[in-house]
Order: structure tokens, then sequence, then C-alpha cells
């Protein structure tokens, strides 16, 4: 009786282990984007960026929509971690934001996003330009 409480004992433990989510085992590393938007009530987005990754880099593209309040141009150079993720193509997906501001000149930014994979975007940086916004974004990120 006391062999199969230790033998359930440990079947236990094992399921546990072999169940870990693939979060706890996730990496994370740096990310610089180069984002250019413009628009005129819906706007649009477009850019590159760099990730590196357990000692390599990676070339990303961006693009997106936004809907609202979008009037104005600007460039904005955004550096910072991304987290939680197993492998450099985890970072790729849609991110979604929901914002207001207002740049004019030179302005700083901050903001934290993630994905469907899990993947956690936290960056902050400078945006150039003359750009109002209250809107609905979504920026999607591609491995080239």
């Amino acid at each position: 009786m006391k062999f199969a409480s230790s033998c359930r004992a440990a079947l236990v433990a094992i399921a546990a282990l072999a169940g870990l989510s693939t979060s706890a085992l996730a990496d994370g590393g740096t990310v610089v984007l180069t984002i250019y938007k413009a628009g005129w009530i819906i706007g649009g987005s477009g850019g590159s960026g760099v990730l590196n990754f357990r000692g390599r880099s990676y070339a990303l593209s961006t693009g997106g929509l936004d809907y609202g309040l979008v009037f104005g141009g600007s460039k904005t150079v955004l550096r910072g971690r991304v987290s939680n993720i197993n492998r450099p193509s985890d970072i790729a997906g849609v991110y979604g934001a929901a914002g207001a501001g207002i740049a004019v000149g030179r302005g700083a930014r901050a903001i934290v996003l993630s994905n469907q994979k899990g993947a956690v975007l936290e960056l902050s940086g400078t945006q150039v330009g003359l750009m109002a916004n209250a809107d609905l974004s979504g920026l999607a990120i591609t491995m080239r």
C-alpha cells in the first residue's frame, strides 16, 4: 500500500513538472523600432527595427492602422525590452493599444504592449513631428 502511494506521488510530481508552462522557460531580448506615422481621421504607420535575442540580431518590419481622431505625421524611435519569448519569431504578431496624445516638435513616448503569443514589449523613446491622436491603433511586427 505504501509503495502504491509513493508511485502515485511520484507520478503526480512528474506530471506537474511536465506540465510547466513554457512561459516559465521563456527568455527576453532588446528591441529598437523606428516608426513613421501619418494620418487624417484614419492613419497608417510603417517602419523597421532590430531584435537582439541570444546574441544574434534579427531584422523587423512594422506596420499598422489607426482609427479615431488622427491628424499629422511623426517619427518615433522606441527602445526597450521584449520578454516572454522562446524564439525570435515569437515577437511577430499584432499588438493593439488605445491611446491619446499630442506631439509638437519633440516629445517622449512610453508604451507596454503584448501580442497573441504572449510576447511583452516595454518600450520608450522620442517622437518628433506634429501629431494629435485619440484613437485605437494596432501595430503589426513581422520578421524580415
